[in-house]
């Protein structure tokens, strides 16, 4: 029985995880400009109109970021940790824990998000990639506000950029210190 209910958590989390994607990369493609001709932004933008659009008189873009995205990719955190306390034993916390879990899942999200976004940029530097791959560009737009404050904090060292490195230990810390104690609080509400 419980192989079943390993199998059960693990497709509520791939397919909450799936869709959460879709909208968050919609999100930091829209918050960071990114070029709406982008082959993957035009994917992004036609995946996620039919909900978004219709949302969008309602629940405004404030500073770039699409808040009916965000409040999406949150409510999608949180069904998915309604779900999992009927699936998981021992999961159980009250409705005011799974609210405060789904702000820590979109957290740690987009932590894990970036933190992979970072690493494959500074790889990417290392190798003569064709900048006319539609990844690139869209990666490097959406990575440039984070590494920027570490660029003015750290310039470059012997033509070496190491604003990656300090971008993932402060993503790693801010994923210890933060998402961790939010996520220990929501179990215990």
């Amino acid at each position: 029985m419980i192989y079943l209910a390993n199998a059960l958590i693990l497709l509520i989390q791939f397919l909450f995880g799936a869709v959460v994607a879709l909208f968050a990369f919609r999100l930091l493609a829209e918050a960071t400009r990114a070029d709406f001709y982008n082959p993957i932004c035009q994917f992004l933008y036609r995946a996620t109109n039919p909900i978004l659009t219709p949302l969008r008189p309602v629940i405004p873009t404030l500073r770039r970021i699409n808040l009916a995205a965000l409040l999406i990719i949150w409510l999608l955190e949180v069904a998915k940790n309604f779900l999992l306390r009927f699936v998981v034993p021992g999961f159980w916390s009250s409705n005011a824990g799974a609210l405060l879990l789904g702000v820590a899942d979109l957290l740690n999200f987009f932590a894990i998000v970036y933190l992979v976004m970072i690493f494959a940029w500074a790889l990417l530097s290392y190798v003569n990639v064709d900048p006319r791959n539609a990844l690139v560009p869209l990666l490097g737009k959406i990575v440039a506000p984070v590494l920027k404050p570490f660029r003015k904090l750290l310039p470059l060292i012997g033509g070496f950029d190491f604003s990656p490195a300090l971008a993932i230990l402060a993503i790693l810390l801010f994923e210890t210190l933060a998402v961790a104690w939010l996520l220990d609080l929501g179990h215990r509400i």
